[in-house]
């Protein structure tokens, strides 16, 4: 790796030039990080689990015709994935209420929402990734009306897919954040999922028990993070149906 050109750095990925004009190869790390990188940690093996989560997700969308930056795995622990323009936004899609949502508005965690909530934040580690309102991203050009429209909509899509899929191996999808790309034709654009879609941007509580499979395992210190994410993607195919949680997974090919 070290020959090759590094494009970006975030705390749980890296992002290499690929090996095609308009690809990157995406690379996860074992690094967790929580509030805004106060608390750190490497957990050994959790990058191979997310790549291959983010994998069986991604590929899930684009079977149903959401289009994705996804184009293959390459290894257990990068993906190749097409070059696109990041909105600097997180868009955080809400089911039940929990997190910062509980505490700004007082709502008891776990209590289901009217409807599916989306919001966005302001993609920006040194301001917290602040909520904005619709009204900031358009005024401050992010995003056009278009452009919003079209996020929301490609945002309840893969809400509908996420929470069907997790709902038939009895995971509850509280919330989950995306990210969403720009790729241009001339001067058309079309918006399309990116980043990643793992346990470390969800909210999984296992429908029975309540457990948590997230990274809220790592913020709140309830356990060991591989295993909730082993746990994760054993139910989902991803691991062998007979597997126990392992800190180092052996995954199928």
């Amino acid at each position: 790796m070290s020959r090759r050109k590094k494009v970006y750095e975030g705390k749980a990925k890296i992002l290499y030039e690929g090996p095609e004009p308009g690809t990157y190869v995406q690379y996860f790390k074992d690094d967790a990080t929580a509030f805004n990188a106060e608390k750190k940690d490497v957990i050994e093996g959790k990058g191979a689990l997310n790549n291959r989560l983010s994998e069986f997700f991604m590929t899930g969308l684009s079977n149903i015709g959401v289009p994705n930056h996804f184009l293959r795995r390459l290894n257990m622990r990068e993906q190749l994935i097409r070059q696109v323009e990041i909105i600097p936004l997180e868009v955080i899609v809400r089911n039940f209420a929990a997190g910062s949502l509980s505490k700004r508005l007082g709502i008891e965690e776990g209590t289901a929402l009217p409807r599916p909530i989306v919001e966005f934040s302001y993609k920006d580690d040194s301001l917290g990734d602040p909520l904005v309102a619709e009204e900031h991203i358009i005024a401050f050009g992010w995003a056009s009306q278009q452009d919003l429209d079209d996020i929301i909509a490609l945002a309840l899509r893969v809400n509908d897919f996420l929470s069907g899929t997790l709902y038939g191996v009895g995971i509850k999808l509280v919330d989950f954040k995306i990210e969403i790309g720009r790729i241009w034709d001339n001067d058309f654009h079309r918006l399309i999922v990116a980043d990643e879609i793992s346990p470390d941007s969800c909210r999984l509580w296992d429908m029975k028990t309540g457990q948590k499979l997230d990274k809220d395992v790592f913020r709140r210190d309830l356990g060991n993070l591989a295993d909730a994410y082993t746990e994760v993607a054993r139910r989902l195919g991803v691991l062998p149906a007979n597997a126990q949680p392992v800190t180092k997974p052996t995954l199928i090919n």
